[in-house]
């Protein structure tokens, strides 16, 4: 998991060792300032031995800036090592996530993917930081200091080998505990996420029905859930700060009393023991490696809480899509716009017991086109869903232009397959810009023309700004007839061979829709045109209906064969006719 992450390193690796080297001299200079020190009190100043005195005061000042200048280094690398592995982490996380298929992305849900991309690449980016820096610099402290007090007097350097026991005892016993909340409150930051994403897209069916309170309710909950495991987790882990004082303070009283008991005995002379510098030297490695100690329970702590946001970017980064393209061989043109379903069945999982489609059986003429009717759940949109390869078939095969879609490149036959959705999308932009999603390259005459084949030309120019008008994010200052025809014309700017309108005229008048079939008959009849809808006046005049009814082709025919042989088609006409009438 580590391994894989270090890869976002990358460019930014010779940042990510410098930071270490620099804390490296800066803990060696703060090391040795003591040294210094003790040696300045024990034969300057006690000797009075000024010139010594001030050889020492500049060797003093050399180290402090010298300090002071590897710990402003390493900070800066640092900090450009981990906001280039946050954003290269974030990079390869957005950049896997559009390759997932459907199951993937459900996989997963929306609010957790956001949560992974945002939160846990936050807490990593901190981690990291931590991990160049502190977790570089207490380790080599506790060396360096131990090794610098040992040098001063070994017995007297005793007393820490009795404090590191307690400290790690201490370490080992709470991480465990604390570990096990953070990953519970990680996946509740998902929940969160959910509960505001969802309030967030339907606050209009919120305020309608009067929910706010009941919303607010659910937002707290589970909003004060994650507060509860944070006090726990943080009750938990104050328990280390209460140890970790015990251990400083008993380590200073047994040196300050065994060392003035060596001081006298010496007579202030370091060839017989110990002397009133060395002795404060002590004390100050004795909070140096106490401190360094305690730095390490800190970064015991970051690395705790950011187990569980590793393991979740690991586990979007190693995800595998459940649809690629083929590794060899993939056939990188579709010849024409004919589709066939051979025995086609589908469940959207392997466990499922119900299968969705079920020995479908269908061949379309590329050019053609086709209307498909079916009650609500017989699997209209699962159908189509086919073609693009968005999901791969369970059993059977799919065919476009004569070639089995799982032997097409991905992008190759996705850009030759066009659908509008029922619940279509606009980006925050320009109408312009949300065009060009068809074709990046197209020019402002063909804009125009796609939008008058799919009646939006008139409405754009109706706005002070035309083809610049400002979509808002969700397209929520057009209407639904203007949002669907927008997405129609997007979808014709790709200059498919085939078009699946999915329900896709249901927010526009009957006029407009005919207008809009009129078009695709009389400018792209090359091709092949599936329209999903409700209406049958939307798919009359279709080449070929297809009904479907529980997952399965009942009838397949043209308007007037299907009045005559398909109960279903003649009951939901009869029906239509009856309701047009009053």
């Amino acid at each position: 998991m580590i391994r894989r992450l270090a890869r976002c390193i990358r460019e930014y690796k010779w940042p990510a060792v410098l930071s270490p080297l620099c804390m490296i001299g800066e803990v060696a200079m703060e090391v040795t300032i003591p040294l210094v020190m003790a040696d300045l009190y024990d034969y300057g100043i006690v000797m009075s031995n000024m010139e010594y005195v001030v050889q020492k005061a500049i060797l003093l000042v050399i180290c402090a800036l010298a300090s002071l200048a590897f710990g402003s280094a390493s900070a800066f690398f640092a900090a450009k090592a981990a906001t280039g592995f946050a954003k290269n982490l974030r990079h390869d996380m957005y950049h896997h996530v559009q390759s997932f298929s459907f199951s993937n992305i459900d996989k997963f849900s929306t609010a957790s993917i956001v949560t992974r991309l945002t939160s846990d690449v936050a807490n990593l980016q901190m981690t990291f930081q931590m991990m160049i820096r502190m977790a570089i610099r207490s380790p080599m402290m506790l060396i360096l200091a131990m090794i610098s007090a040992m040098g001063i007097n070994v017995r007297l350097s005793l007393v820490f080998c009795a404090a590191l026991p307690i400290l790690i005892f201490a370490l080992v016993m709470l991480v465990p505990f604390v570990f096990k909340i953070f990953d519970r409150v990680f996946k509740t930051y998902d929940k969160l996420n959910t509960v505001v994403q969802e309030n967030v897209h339907g606050i209009r069916v919120v305020k309608s029905f009067v929910r706010e309170e009941k919303e607010t309710e659910k937002f707290t909950g589970i909003s004060g859930s994650i507060y509860k495991d944070f006090c726990t987790a943080e009750r938990i882990m104050a328990l280390n700060s209460p140890i970790m004082q015990f251990c400083v303070y008993g380590c200073m009283l047994a040196i300050s009393w065994f060392g003035a008991n060596m001081v006298i005995a010496s007579g202030n002379d370091p060839a017989l023991g110990l002397t009133t510098g060395q002795l404060s030297s002590m004390f100050t490695y004795t909070t140096q490696i106490l401190s360094s100690l305690m730095m390490f329970s800190m970064v015991f702590v970051m690395l705790t809480m950011s187990r569980a946001p590793m393991k979740r970017c690991f586990e979007l980064l190693s995800e595998e899509p459940n649809l690629v393209s083929p590794a060899q061989d993939a056939v990188m043109q579709v010849s024409d716009g004919s589709i066939d379903f051979e025995h086609v069945s589908f469940r959207y999982s392997a466990s499922a017991k119900h299968r969705a489609l079920k020995e479908v059986e269908l061949h379309i003429p590329s050019g053609a086109t086709v209307g498909i009717l079916g009650g609500t759940g017989s699997s209209k949109t699962t159908l189509v869903q086919l073609i693009p390869r968005l999901y791969d078939v369970t059993e059977g095969c799919v065919k476009v232009g004569g070639v089995d879609v799982r032997n097409y490149d991905l992008e190759v036959l996705r850009d030759q397959v066009a659908m509008v959705l029922q619940k279509n999308v606009l980006f925050s932009g320009t109408i312009k810009e949300n065009l060009r999603w068809g074709n990046p390259n197209a020019t402002d005459e063909e804009l125009e023309r796609a939008c008058r084949l799919a009646c939006a030309h008139d409405f754009i120019t109706g706005f002070p700004d035309g083809y610049d008008t400002h979509i808002e994010q969700g397209g929520t200052n057009v209407s639904g007839g203007q949002k669907q025809r927008l997405c129609i014309a997007r979808a014709l700017l790709k200059k498919p061979k085939i078009l699946i309108l999915d329900d896709s005229t249901s927010a526009v008048d009957t006029r407009t829709d005919a207008m809009i079939r009129q078009a695709f008959r009389e400018e792209i009849p090359g091709t092949t045109k599936l329209i999903i809808a409700q209406r049958v006046a939307s798919v009359q005049d279709a080449d070929m209906i297809v009904i479907l009814d529980n997952g399965m082709v009942a009838d397949v025919g043209t308007h007037e064969d299907l009045l005559q042989s398909s109960a279903i088609y003649k009951e939901v006409y009869d029906s239509q006719q009856k309701g047009g009438d009053r």
